[in-house]
Formats: C-alpha cells, sequence, structure tokens
C-alpha cells in the first residue's frame, strides 16, 4: 500500500489520458509516472531524508509527489508566505532535504544548512528529459512507512509536523474514490495550496478516478470563473472564503454560466450560511458538498451531500433546515463521538469535543508521537455536537471555548446568530480578561455592503435567542474579518486587535 500504486494503476490503465494542466503544459498519466521516476532516482541518489517543496501549484507538485513516494522519503509541502525565521524553523526539522523552490528564491535558500535547493524549472526539466532510460520499478510497499508531512496552519500555536502515513492517505482513497470512475473530459480545478491537506488528497483522488486535475496556483474570483469556463471544469473544492468572493462577483449576473461544473466541495472553514444559500441560487445545476476533515485524518471524514443540501434549503422544519450550516454525516470507514471533558461519550445534540476513528485517521506529529487513544479514537480538539441522525455540527476549537463565570460558552453559536441578522456578513466572537467574570464575551462584525447595524440593536438580537450572558458585552465593526490562505479564522489576531482597542 503506496501512493505510487495509484499512480502504477492510471499510468496502465489511462497512460495517454492527460493528468494534469498547468498553464500551457499538459501531461499524461504515462507522462507523470515517467517523470517521478527520474526525479525519484535523483532523489535517492542524494543524502536527502526529505523531498520538501517551497513553491506555488505546478506540474513539479504532482511528480514530486509521487516521486518523494518512488523513493521511499517522506513528502513535504512548506508555506511558501512564511517568514525568514519560520521557514528555517520548519526547514530545521526536515534536513537533510531536496527543496524545490521557485526559481528566484533558489540562491537565498541555498544559504540554510542541509538544504539541497533546485529550481523548479530545473527540476522539471530533469524529470521531463526526452532520452530514453530503464527506470527503476521498484518501491517499498510498507503501509507505515511516511508518505507526507503537513505543518498545520498554526491558528493556536506554532506549526506541528501531521505525519500522514501511506496507509493512512491510500485508505481515504480507497474508501472514497472508484478507480476510472471520471469520464476522459473530466476535470477538477484545484486552487488550494500545495500544503493544504485537500491539496494532497485532490492529487491522489484525481489520479486515481482519472480526472485531469487543473491547476490555479493564485486564487482570484474573476481568475477562477474564468479557467472553470475555459477547461470545461466538473468539479472543484473552495474554502469558504474563496466561495464568498465568487458569489459577490457573480452578483446580478444571474447564473454563474458554468454547464459542465457538475460538483463543488467546500471545506476548511466555516461557511455562512447566507453565502452557501446564495451559492445554491446561482450555481441551481450544481451537486454541493461540504467536507469536513483535518490534516491529522487525511482530508474528509464527514460530508454534508448534494441531496443534504437541497433537502435543508427546500425545507420548512427548522431542524432540517439547520443541517445546512451542518458537515453531514461521517463516511461510513469513519466513527465520529462527542465526549464530555472526561472523555466519556454525550447524547444527541449535547455539546463536546469530537473524537474520530478509522483507518485514514492518523493522529501523529513528527517527534511528538501519536496522540490515538487506546481505543483507536483521536481527539481532534474542535467542538460540536451529533443530532439525533447523526448530522455533525462544528463549533469551533475547544481552545476558543469561552469560560464566562465558570460557564462554557461557544462563540461560534453566538457567530450563528449573529449571521442570522440580515445585515450581517460575517462575524467573530472571542473571550477577553475580564476582573469579575474571568472572561468577557466580545464581537468583531463584518456588515454586508450598503447594510448597517448598531452594537445596541445586535446585543439585542442576540439576547432574543440565546441567553443574556451569551450577548457580547462590545462589538466592533471591521471592513473584513483575517483569515488564512485556507479559509481558516484568524482568531488570535481577533483577540489580538479586540484587546489593542
Amino acid at each position: 500500500m503506496n501512493l505510487m500504486m495509484l499512480l502504477e494503476m492510471a499510468a496502465e490503465g489511462m497512460g495517454d489520458r492527460v493528468g494534469v494542466v498547468s498553464g500551457d503544459t499538459r501531461l499524461t498519466y504515462g507522462e507523470i509516472f515517467e517523470a517521478s521516476g527520474r526525479a525519484a532516482a535523483r532523489l535517492r541518489s542524494s543524502d536527502a531524508e526529505h523531498l520538501a517543496i517551497l513553491d506555488i501549484s505546478s506540474p513539479a507538485l504532482p511528480i514530486a509527489v509521487f516521486a518523494a513516494a518512488w523513493a521511499g522519503k517522506p513528502f513535504v509541502p512548506l508555506n511558501y508566505r512564511l517568514t525568514g525565521a519560520e521557514l528555517e524553523a520548519l526547514v530545521g526539522q526536515i534536513t537533510p532535504a531536496q527543496l524545490i523552490t521557485e526559481n528566484e528564491r533558489v540562491d537565498s535558500l541555498a544559504e540554510l544548512a542541509g538544504l539541497e535547493v533546485i529550481g523548479r524549472d530545473d527540476y522539471l526539466a530533469g524529470a521531463r528529459r526526452a532520452e530514453a532510460e530503464s527506470l527503476d520499478r521498484e518501491w517499498s510497499m510498507d503501509p507505515d512507512e511516511i508518505a507526507i508531512l503537513l505543518f498545520t496552519s498554526g491558528t493556536t500555536g506554532p506549526p506541528k509536523a501531521a505525519v500522514i502515513r501511506h496507509k493512512h492517505l491510500v485508505s481515504y482513497i480507497l474508501m472514497s474514490v472508484e478507480f476510472m470512475s471520471a469520464d476522459e473530459n473530466d476535470a477538477a480545478l484545484v486552487c488550494v495550496p500545495p500544503y493544504h491537506i485537500a491539496g494532497m488528497a485532490a492529487i491522489a483522488s484525481s489520479v486515481y478516478s482519472g480526472r485531469r486535475i487543473v491547476q490555479l496556483p493564485n486564487f482570484t474570483a474573476e481568475s477562477w470563473l474564468e479557467l472553470a469556463r475555459k477547461e470545461e471544469i466538473t468539479n472543484a473544492f473552495v474554502v469558504p472564503t474563496m466561495l464568498a468572493r465568487i458569489v459577490e462577483l457573480l452578483e446580478g449576473q444571474g447564473s454563474a454560466d458554468l454547464p459542465h461544473l457538475r460538483a463543488l466541495s467546500y471545506g476548511g472553514g466555516k461557511m455562512p450560511q447566507s453565502i452557501i444559500e446564495r451559492a445554491l441560487e446561482l450555481f441551481p445545476e450544481t451537486n454541493f458538498a461540504n467536507a469536513y476533515g483535518l490534516t491529522e485524518t487525511s482530508s474528509t471524514i464527514s460530508i454534508l451531500g448534494p441531496e443534504d443540501h437541497r433537502a435543508a434549503i427546500s425545507s420548512d422544519d427548522s431542524r432540517v433546515r439547520r443541517r445546512l450550516v451542518s458537515v453531514g454525516q461521517p463516511l461510513p470507514s469513519i466513527e465520529v463521538e462527542i465526549r464530555d471533558g472526561d472523555g466519556q461519550a454525550l447524547a444527541a445534540n449535547e455539546r463536546g469535543e469530537i473524537y474520530v476513528r478509522g483507518e485514514q485517521v492518523s493522529g501523529e506529529y513528527l517527534g511528538k508521537g501519536s496522540l490515538v487513544l487506546e481505543d483507536g479514537f483521536f481527539p481532534t480538539r474542535d467542538g460540536g455536537s451529533l443530532d439525533e441522525d447523526g448530522y455533525l455540527f462544528i463549533e469551533g476549537r475547544i481552545d476558543d471555548i469561552i469560560v464566562r463565570g465558570g460557564e462554557n460558552i461557544s462563540p461560534g453559536e453566538i457567530e450563528d446568530v449573529l449571521l442570522e441578522h440580515e445585515a450581517v456578513s460575517d462575524a467573530a466572537v472571542v473571550g477577553l480578561p475580564d476582573e469579575q467574570w474571568g472572561e468577557k464575551v466580545v464581537a468583531a462584525v463584518v456588515c454586508k455592503p450598503d447594510a448597517r447595524a448598531t452594537e445596541a440593536e445586535l446585543q439585542q438580537w442576540v439576547k432574543d435567542r440565546l441567553r443574556s450572558s451569551r450577548t457580547p458585552e462590545s462589538f466592533e465593526f471591521w471592513p473584513e474579518l483575517p483569515y488564512n490562505e485556507t479559509g481558516k479564522l484568524l482568531r488570535r489576531t481577533v483577540r489580538a486587535r479586540l484587546m489593542a482597542g
């Protein structure tokens, strides 16, 4: 069980089919296989123990992913937006390593100890050289070898390297994707960065299904729509902030004019209900899916599928309608439990910490060991609840819980209520130090264009729907909230700005 098994099957069964489109470059699965073999030979002949990439998406990305698997080395995609000091701290954990990067950064990165730095163009030229050669077609099938090291986003602390072994990612693919299930004209638009677990899963699932990967290295709503129309995209994945910008651009146009787009998945952060409702109107023929997963679970563990979306948006039953802000039901191969602070399972509609169990769940960090419990469950540190029909609702990180006068308050619950107000487009709630109550509830709110609301109005709005203790003591009105590039709210940044104010 190795990622290379997926590419080998694709190359043998669909070798002439286009696998990757990036700008003017098009590579077939056969060409990706050959290039990965040459890159693997170069990696094996070096002293490197890891293959890292610090770059936007390009044809070098899938080649490097499979070259690392072929050579038996962990693949490490790094955040190209990191500062010099942040990057140096991460590189120190993976050296000696080969590092692929944009050509302009080769000289500066070569100064870091333990790195063999290769420019993207040189890497691709070496991997794609035309002369015939015999490839060493042997690779390890040990499922416990490390496939990928993914540094977490660090929204609540310093980034940690999550360990994804071959058995984790391959088991997810085999349980969720059928081999050669895609039509030859099917195309997946990938705009998430390489260091996002969704980016890694998109490569593996697209290769196994036979769907060509169309790369969009730098997202804008305009470029996304232009490329989706040009390449007749059938499948796409976006984070909530991306979908919000696409919806904003399409307002007033009536529809998205994307007749080929059959499936649009979103995830990686909280989706405001108003955005997904409007998106469903703009993409009436598209199947929407909300995918919830973590880096530590090798991508998706729960899905709100197309029929769930249609049922929720058309229902007058508040219980069913509410499912539109859920992440659906766990995959058949995944078990989910909600547990209290003592680790005891909770009943339906009771809030606690989300625990998950399944073959795709890693729960392991480089140098820190595994956090998986003896019973096989991994504590996600995400708070949430399961309703009586098994729909999972996410309420944010457990670390973000506000403790006011001994009462635990979920910021997500208050944010959901604020987002129901007709003037509010986005909201973030945090706890700030308070001498009397320990913490006080404070909110930052973004109003919709040409709309406004007062602090008193929003306080009353929350008080009418929740207990008074959950009503924010004060509000600030901001033009936008801070998110990282994968759609996660930077709650620490919100808290710091509110503290400073």
